[in-house]
C-alpha cells in the first residue's frame, strides 16, 4: 500500500479530510493523492501556489515573513499548511516548499525542501530537509516526506512501503 493510500485510509476511519498547499511539487502531492480510488472521502483538494505573492494572498502567509526570508522557510511551509487547512475547510493541512532547481531560490540551494502538517487541536510539525538529486527526484522525494510525515502524525507507519518500493525499482 502506497503512503497515499494508507493517509487517505486512516483519514477515512478518524472521519477526517486532508487539504494540501504545494509549491516546489506543482501539484504533485495532489496527483498522488487522487490516484487513490475513494480519495473523495477525505481529500477536498489543493493550491498550486508556486509564485511567492500566492503564498500570502491566497493561503495568508505573513507577508513580513515572506519579505524577509524568502518562500523557501520551514515557518512559511508551516503558514502554508494551516492557510490550505483554513481556506478549504479541513481537518488537517499539508505543505511543500523549497528549491528544486535548477538553480538556487532566494539564496538557498538546490535541494533545501521544507514540509510541514497542520491539525486538529493545534497540531503543527515541519520537517527540513536537505535532498540530492536532478530537479525530478527532489520533488518525488518531497512528495514521499511530505505523506510520511502526516502518516506519522496519523500513527501510521510506511517505512514497510517504503522498502516494497524501493525494492520495485
Amino acid at each position: 500500500m502506497t503512503a497515499a493510500a494508507l493517509v487517505l485510509r486512516r483519514l477515512v476511519e478518524r472521519g477526517e479530510t486532508l487539504a494540501v498547499a504545494e509549491s516546489l511539487t506543482g501539484g504533485l502531492v495532489a496527483a498522488e493523492l487522487t490516484s487513490v480510488p475513494g480519495a473523495s472521502q477525505s481529500f477536498r483538494g489543493s493550491v498550486t501556489a508556486y509564485a511567492t505573492p500566492l503564498k500570502q494572498d491566497v493561503l495568508g502567509v505573513d507577508g513580513t515573513l515572506l519579505a524577509e526570508r524568502g518562500a523557501v522557510d520551514p515557518e512559511v511551509a508551516r503558514g502554508m499548511a494551516a492557510g490550505v487547512r483554513r481556506v478549504l475547510g479541513a481537518d488537517w493541512g499539508i505543505a511543500t516548499t523549497g528549491v528544486a532547481g535548477p538553480g538556487p531560490q532566494d539564496g538557498k540551494p538546490v535541494g533545501t525542501v521544507h514540509v510541514a502538517v497542520s491539525g486538529p487541536s493545534g497540531t503543527e510539525k515541519v520537517a527540513s530537509l536537505r535532498l540530492n538529486g536532478e530537479r525530478a527526484d527532489i520533488r518525488r522525494e518531497t512528495v514521499r516526506s511530505v505523506l510520511k510525515l502526516l502518516a506519522s502524525e496519523l500513527g501510521e507507519n510506511v517505512r514497510a512501503q517504503d522498502t516494497e518500493q524501493n525494492g520495485e525499482n
